[in-house]
């Protein structure tokens, strides 16, 4: 991708945050006003595990928002490839346009994931489902703002920051300050290379503004999303200041010994490895995603 961009943390975006209670996942609308347009980032589409049944409450929130604030959605970001919701990035595309981006490393996500699934010679694994394949420095705009990416891998190989303005979204590398970081014990995860990842974040102006993807509310308090670099250094559990890469991976790999997978990781991974899109239906018409089933025992003759 070709763009040029001169990043000045001066540039202050308007920040809508939309967040899903189901999955605990805070999706948001970044604009520049004046120039009337937007990018979303991290949507979600609502999907009932039990029935199999998908819903559209929370993307049409964001496109209701964006419609009565006249804006043009240029970008549909993912910040990594979500295990815990369904990225609703294709329909709000359908609706409103914009160009789905995500890291370039997706096609590890997609090689590790494509055989996990059996997901066969048809589903490509090249990262090609997505418009917009972004590299760690990659530089794009929404509007007059510059923005740019950087690549934050240890929770998943694919994650990125996108720095735009003065705001930072940091996707699932770090939550709120009392909430910590995130896990890496998925494939392709590593607690050091998070801790590498998370420092490169750190080092940025203490002053800038970070949204983050997931609240979990801890100890009880009001969901938060909204925190900045300098209280991150400051106050956050797993990696304030002071904590070393031995004692960071000695902590965060104690701690995802004892962590279950997410409820919706089967069929998040199945759904957004390929840009948000589903499966292509079978020869009954009907869509179908995979459980794969470990610790079968074989009849006995």
């Amino acid at each position: 991708m070709e763009v040029k961009a001169d990043v000045k943390a001066e540039v202050r975006p308007e920040v809508k945050a939309f967040f899903d209670a189901d999955s605990h996942t805070v999706s948001y609308v970044v604009a520049d006003v004046g120039a009337g347009v937007a990018a979303v980032i991290d949507s979600v589409l609502d999907f009932d595990y039990a029935s199999g049944t998908i819903g559209y409450a929370h993307a049409d929130a964001m496109i209701d928002y964006i419609k009565a604030r006249d804006l043009a959605v240029e970008w549909l970001i993912e910040t990594h490839v979500h295990a815990d919701h369904l990225s609703a990035a294709p329909y709000i595309q359908e609706v409103l346009g914009g160009k789905i981006g995500i890291s370039a490393r997706i096609i590890e996500i997609q090689d590790i994931f494509g055989k996990v699934f059996n997901a066969g010679t048809r589903f490509a694994r090249d990262g090609s489902q997505f418009d917009c394949l972004f590299r760690d420095g990659d530089e794009y705009h929404i509007g007059a703002i510059p923005c740019r990416v950087m690549a934050t891998p240890g929770h998943t190989p694919a994650c990125m920051a996108h720095i735009i303005g003065d705001a930072v979204f940091v996707g699932d590398t770090l939550f709120m300050p009392d909430g910590g970081t995130a896990r890496a014990d998925f494939p392709g995860g590593c607690a050091r290379e998070l801790y590498r990842s998370i420092q490169r974040i750190l080092a940025l102006p203490p002053e800038m503004r970070m949204f983050i993807c997931h609240d979990y509310a801890p100890d009880g308090r009001a969901v938060a999303w909204e925190t900045s670099v300098g209280e991150q250094r400051a106050d956050n559990i797993h990696v304030r200041a002071g904590v070393s890469a031995d004692e960071y991976v000695a902590m965060r790999e104690a701690r995802d010994a004892t962590l279950a997978m997410p409820r919706l990781l089967l069929p998040s991974i199945q759904v957004n490895m390929r840009a948000g899109h589903f499966p292509e239906a079978e020869n009954n018409d009907q869509i179908y995603l995979k459980v794969p089933v470990k610790g079968v025992r074989a009849k006995s003759k």
